[in-house]
């Protein structure tokens, strides 16, 4: 059978792809492409397209790959050819169709995970690669309808959820009168200037996961911890913008984010468990912002939690009792290093833990990270069947006695719940906070 090229295969229907191309004209692709690559390309992208010799060794790093019956089209580099590399066999002068086909393979057939990075003799960087097509998408408009719309919010209210400004007090008020019941003197503090720990949490805790911020809270309070969190925007660490190509908008979220520090002269700041805003912090966001460091300190929930153990600031009163697993989330772990940290927290909370293979760096993804997820239902089913390699990596440490799965990272926890679900393997999600809170000695 032969192959079809992207601009001949039917793309999945998406009003945000659709309507975008519906704008746009053959000539405009054509001089945005090209301007694109006059000033935003740079040596990086010419040393990356013309180093790859398609030898194939980051196939089988991809889940994508692996799971589509190793279809040459799901590989890494097959994925680049399809994209970037007709673009530039073509010099720009690529079809409307081409674009939305292209765009449907950067956003939702690559995760941006960084495992095939691993594996390239050259060094090659995948995801470098499909942010720039991405950021083309951008420029021309033609994004999934989902991802924008959380793009939207975050421009709007500087958090991905809409959450007015008096809604996130009044939910922090709300969990903390709930955690008032369990420990009398338990305060959440807005606004406390000088404290030690500026503490910031992603957009879905207020909406969907607001225990999440009462287990914080409670474990703050436990540990003594000198710590605050803002009344005013830049709570929100998290950033669809960064995953969308809307660089400028990227960079207006983690002005704010770290501003909002900054005034209230806190120390450092602690991020909750999410692997793509710590990413988007501490490793983008700086450099957007043309700054060589971020202006003060953070490290991820993980780090933190590693801190409290080690220096005897929490005692757990009852190892958790139930066989664990862990999800190395791809952006906390090869983004960030983390995977001996997490393990150390969890021999200490836990009796049992069952190790998923391959672990740490060589973990595979979620699945629902680098934006995929956030591209929304239309993609669902192609984003589960996508990572069947995940299912049997999960399936393996269940069969080995695993029942709970650990995941630091709240895309993870989406990517994961869904997988279980189609994949039916009855297993529970959690993370490091559900079992430190649920272990802990809180007397």
């Amino acid at each position: 059978m032969t192959k079809q090229s992207p601009a001949n295969i039917a793309t999945i229907p998406d009003e945000g792809v659709d309507k975008g191309g519906q704008r746009l004209t053959p000539e405009q692709v054509t001089r945005v492409i090209r301007r694109m690559f006059e000033e935003e390309g740079g040596a990086r992208l010419k040393i990356y397209i013309e180093t790859c010799v398609h030898c194939g060794l980051c196939s089988d790093a991809c889940h994508f790959y692996l799971s589509n019956n190793k279809d040459p089209k799901f590989s890494p580099a097959g994925k680049v050819k399809q994209t970037l590399g007709i673009i530039i066999q073509k010099k720009g002068r690529v079809s409307i169709d081409f674009i939305k086909k292209a765009s449907e393979i950067a956003f939702t057939e690559c995760n941006l995970c960084k495992r095939c990075v691993m594996y390239c003799p050259f060094g090659i960087d995948i995801a470098y690669l499909m942010l720039f097509m991405r950021r083309i998408c951008h420029k021309l408009g033609v994004v999934p309808q989902y991802i924008q719309d959380t793009a939207h919010s975050h421009s709007v209210t500087m958090n991905q959820m809409w959450v007015k400004e008096d809604e996130w007090i009044d939910t922090l008020q709300w969990q903390e009168d709930e955690a008032r019941d369990e420990i009398e003197n338990l305060r959440i503090p807005l606004e406390k200037e000088g404290a030690e720990i500026f503490y910031s949490v992603i957009g879905p805790e207020p909406k969907f996961r607001a225990q999440l911020i009462y287990q914080t809270a409670v474990i703050m309070n436990v540990a003594g911890m000198d710590w605050t969190m803002p009344a005013t925007p830049g709570w929100d660490n998290s950033d669809m913008c960064m995953y969308t190509g809307d660089d400028e908008m990227a960079a207006r979220l983690k002005k704010v984010h770290f501003e909002a520090a900054m005034r209230l002269k806190t120390k450092r700041i602690v991020m909750g468990e999410c692997g793509h805003a710590f990413r988007s912090v501490y490793d983008v966001g700086n450099r957007h912002l043309g700054w060589k460091m971020s202006p003060l300190p953070l490290i991820h929930a993980i780090e933190f939690y590693y801190e409290l153990f080690r220096d005897k600031k929490l005692r757990v009163k009852q190892k958790y009792d139930i066989p664990v697993t862990l999800h190395d989330p791809c952006n906390v772990v090869r983004g960030g290093g983390l995977h001996e940290l997490a393990r150390y927290v969890i021999n200490e909370t836990c009796s049992r833990f069952v190790e998923m293979h391959p672990n740490r760096e060589h973990n595979y993804c979620c699945a629902a990270g680098g934006g995929v997820i956030n591209c929304g239902p239309p993609y669902s089913k192609k984003r589960v069947i996508g990572n069947k390699v995940k299912a049997d990596q999960l399936a393996d440490a269940k069969a080995r006695g695993a029942k709970i799965i650990i995941a630091p990272c709240h895309n993870c926890h989406a990517g994961l719940e869904d997988i279980v679900k189609y994949y039916d393997l009855d297993m529970e999600i959690k993370f490091l906070g559900d079992i430190i809170y649920e272990c802990i000695d809180k007397t």
